[in-house]
């Protein structure tokens, strides 16, 4: 598979918005909001996790990242700790997917985090101004949708390779030099 485009993303963000939205309104006259939340959001998440798969050239390691992240969405969903840590705890395990699966530095990665904290601060806006569980949806995957920007390694230049014949020369000048006044200073 070749690396998502934004194009993609954006498709993506539109399908998980739509679905997110057709839950909530389904299912929350029947068990409440809160729990309905907590039921969509690792929901989108292993969708989303399923998508990055999709697109990852990398194949190792998809079973246990699967299980890994299945288990610490059970366990987050038992603890049951407030609504924003639980949003942070999942999106937090699709930074680390994401991370592992598309970059192979630590630069990128901090690129990605902070993508995703921007992503958060989206959702909040689009959520607090609109109201509509879609708009706030669209809104997280469509700048999720933006990482296809971080290159997926940042190399330092490095310096223009210098000339060790020249260094050699030099330092072997200046040790003639120092030997040189070293004899003097003893034999005054």
């Amino acid at each position: 598979m070749k690396r998502p485009s934004f194009f993609h993303g954006v498709l993506v963000a539109a399908v998980l918005g739509f679905f997110a939205s057709a839950v909530v309104a389904a299912l929350t006259p029947f068990v409440g909001l809160s729990a309905v939340v907590r039921l969509v959001i690792p929901a989108l998440g292993f969708a989303y996790l399923l998508y990055l798969f999709s697109r990852s050239e990398e194949r190792v390691g998809r079973v246990a990242t699967l299980s890994l992240w299945s288990a610490l969405a059970a366990v987050a969903w038992w603890a049951a700790p407030p609504l924003p840590l639980y949003l942070l705890i999942h999106v937090g395990a699709v930074w680390l997917v994401r991370s592992l699966y598309f970059y192979s530095g630590v630069m990128p990665a901090m690129l990605d985090l902070g993508l995703s904290a921007l992503s958060i601060s989206a959702t909040v806006w689009a959520i607090t101004r609109s109201g509509s569980v879609f708009l706030a949806t669209w809104c997280f995957f469509l700048v999720q949708a933006l990482f296809v920007t971080i290159p997926p390694a940042i190399k330092r230049k490095r310096n223009a390779q210098r000339n060790t014949a020249a260094e050699s020369e030099n330092f072997e000048h200046a040790r003639r030099q120092a030997d040189q006044a070293l004899r003097q200073l003893f034999t005054q």
